[in-house]
């Protein structure tokens, strides 16, 4: 993969965001509970990413943590619900950086889905590292995970994202497919853009780890309140650059952080801020593909 330091330098497109849109924003939950490293899956070690602890105990070196696999379960039993009945009652678009073994643990979670017009995009075929798979596995894991996630939704997989990072080779697979819009396995932009993978244009829509609630796992933010202040700043600061520059604001979610309801409070007065406010395109990340297919195309 090569680097690009410049991308639309000082002069980047207008969006032409439907509407006359100043941003598009698109909410993001990443449902990867029940799809983790763990014991009960035979993988010899338990998963604590992005958990409530903001260390692990010496002891539970070796040993199955069973504190970090009940926080697990609390996004898929209560956050999940949480989050569904926010964006539902607030008729807000979303995306589901899905894993497919996730939906397949939480049959409700999944109908539920179904019934809704979100969109998937494919996050693992569990909540695994795809740079520390080989070619053939990564493929093949790539191939069940749109499998699965259609059989336990009925939804198509529009998009790929991995875990924090790809493999060298997870952009080419995806593209070779056939079957994605585009790739957010980048945090390198505010505007989609077009790569060339082989012989072929192929579409990214990036994405971020600084409007997203992965600060709270990591002890950056305390209070809802910082995670509101935050959103708003990035908010305010797209939205008059807008008038001239219109951007994307990427806002990442996880059932087992911000479904806690003093975050979950924070969301709410986020969505009421942004919805207030005129000329703003809350979409799913298949319209923002959809839109830029349109209206800029690959040269």
């Amino acid at each position: 993969m090569t680097r690009d330091f410049v991308g639309y330098g000082p002069t980047p497109p207008h969006a032409n965001w439907p509407g006359g849109a100043r941003i598009a924003v698109n909410f993001v939950i990443n449902f990867e509970e029940g799809s983790e490293l763990s014991y009960p899956a035979g993988d010899g070690v338990s998963e604590g990413g992005l958990t409530e602890a903001a260390s692990v105990d010496p002891g539970m070196a070796g040993r199955r943590d069973l504190g970090a696999e009940s926080m697990f379960e609390y996004g898929s039993r209560v956050g999940w619900w949480r989050l569904h009945r926010i964006f539902t009652k607030y008729q807000v678009p979303v995306t589901l950086f899905a894993c497919a073994k996730a939906l397949e643990a939480n049959p409700p979670a999944a109908q539920a889905i179904a019934a809704t017009d979100w969109d998937i995009c494919g996050h693992g075929y569990r909540w695994i590292k795809h740079f520390e798979l080989d070619e053939a596995e990564e493929r093949r894991q790539i191939a069940a995970a749109v499998k699965l996630i259609r059989e336990t939704t009925g939804k198509p997989t529009h998009g790929w994202y991995c875990r924090y990072a790809p493999s060298e080779n997870t952009r080419r697979i995806v593209s070779e497919n056939g079957g994605f819009l585009y790739d957010s396995d980048a945090y390198n932009d505010e505007l989609p853009y077009w790569v060339r993978v082989g012989d072929k244009p192929h579409l990214v829509v990036p994405y971020t780890l600084s409007t997203n609630d992965v600060k709270f796992g990591r002890g950056v933010f305390g209070p809802g309140e910082d995670f509101f202040a935050y959103l708003r700043d990035a908010f305010d600061v797209l939205y008059d650059e807008g008038l001239d520059r219109p951007r994307m604001l990427s806002i990442g979610l996880h059932m087992r952080l911000a479904g806690h309801p003093g975050r979950a409070s924070a969301l709410m007065r986020f969505i009421e801020y942004i919805k207030a406010k005129e000329r703003v395109w809350i979409c799913r990340r298949e319209d923002i593909a959809r839109h830029w297919i349109a209206e800029h195309p690959p040269k």
